[in-house]
């Protein structure tokens, strides 16, 4: 079971009605711009987002992401249950991994949030759901909970650091942290006598690691990587570098490429479903929408001159014929233009392309795959 304080117990409330980090003040310190995103008080940027992007893609950087959930599902089938329940399936790995899976509407099959599950051992899953959703999905997950199956929602009592970059292994290798382990697996550790859980996982896209944190010893923790990573350029980094980062990869945010009204099979995310699994809630929906067709389909959009995309944009295959609209949009900072993901009408090919209503101007973008350039996220 998870060491840390009360279960249960609620995110600080500060004045202004935001959740606070257990790290805030060092953030305050280190100068940083905060913004409000899921109900939470947190960083924005510190030294600025193009820098804290190449910090990232070039060395190394350091997130303080607390403000994701964690969930904990404990007991005997606890796997079992969570199997059951979230669309991908824990029969394709083992205990000591992780695994991106969906909680989805039962009735629709829309998305209410994407999660990273840790898959401890038959009776012990860690779930990391998004800031804005974590009550949601405990909620959801402990009504339908059997008896003897106890889901504890964790959502203040641990702090999560990320630590993303191609100096990630040097700099937790100097704290103390076991590193080197595979893409997707997670370890657990001794810091300051407390357990850490050392996690290969992240939303950049680069080799890096997600440290699980008691709330206590997470301002130490944070010190340590700082200090130990001052030789490798490290960085600290906020949620504007975090966007532009998971943008080049594709990877898609709760609340902007999908949520409640967007399915798997439109996100493409079918890949995170375990389509032989007897069970899983929205199974019923997203089965016959697969065997029908999606009406729709998330693409990645670039531009072929110097626009830059953004939310809600209008995204047309010619001036008359709407296809939908841009869902997030940047300018990267690795590619040097702009980019984005759009939810769009199915019947669009994947190497159109298409017009972008710029603020009243039709810009031309190109359809394509992300990534939008290639991650080194799983080299060993």
């Amino acid at each position: 079971m998870l060491d840390g304080t009360q279960p249960g117990s609620q995110a600080p409330a500060p004045e202004a009605g935001l959740a606070r980090s257990p790290l805030h003040d060092r953030h305050e310190t280190l100068g940083a711009k905060f913004a409000e995103f899921g109900g939470w008080s947190i960083p924005l940027q510190y030294s600025g987002i193009v820098e804290e992007h190449n910090a990232v893609r070039q060395a190394v950087g350091i997130f303080d992401v607390s403000h994701l959930g964690k969930i904990e599902v404990r007991g005997p089938g606890a796997a079992a249950f969570v199997n059951a329940t979230l669309s991908n399936d824990l029969g394709r790995i083992g205990p000591g991994r992780a695994q991106y899976t969906l909680c989805l509407d039962a009735e629709t099959g829309g998305i209410i949030d994407d999660i990273f599950s840790y898959y401890r051992n038959d009776e012990d899953v860690l779930l990391v759901p998004n800031a804005s959703n974590n009550t949601e999905v405990f909620n959801r997950l402990a009504a339908a909970a059997p008896d003897g199956v106890e889901v504890t929602n964790h959502h203040a009592d641990y702090a999560v650091l990320a630590v993303q970059g191609t100096k990630s292994d040097d700099v937790l290798a100097a704290v103390g942290l076991p590193v080197g382990h595979d893409y997707l697996t997670f370890v657990e550790a001794e810091f300051d006598g407390e357990t850490v859980i050392v996690c290969r996982t992240g939303y950049t896209g680069e080799r890096g690691y997600e440290l699980i944190a008691p709330s206590g010893v997470a301002p130490a923790l944070w010190d340590a990587v700082l200090r130990e990573g001052a030789e490798h350029g490290i960085l600290p980094c906020g949620l504007g570098a975090r966007d532009t980062l998971r943008t080049e990869m594709g990877y898609p945010l709760h609340g902007q490429d999908i949520g409640p009204s967007v399915t798997p099979n439109e996100a493409r995310l079918g890949w995170a479903v375990g389509w032989k699994k007897p069970e899983f809630w929205g199974r019923d929906a997203v089965l016959a929408e697969k065997e029908k067709g999606a009406r729709r389909k998330l693409v990645g959009i670039v531009a072929t001159g110097r626009a830059i995309p953004r939310p809600h944009m209008s995204v047309s295959l010619t001036p008359d014929v709407l296809l939908g609209e841009v869902t997030s949009g940047t300018f990267s900072p690795s590619l040097k233009q702009g980019i984005g993901m759009a939810l769009v009408a199915s019947v669009v090919a994947d190497d159109a392309e298409v017009g972008v209503d710029v603020r009243g101007r039709r810009e031309v973008f190109k359809i394509v795959k992300p990534p939008f350039l290639d991650p080194s996220v799983r080299e060993s």
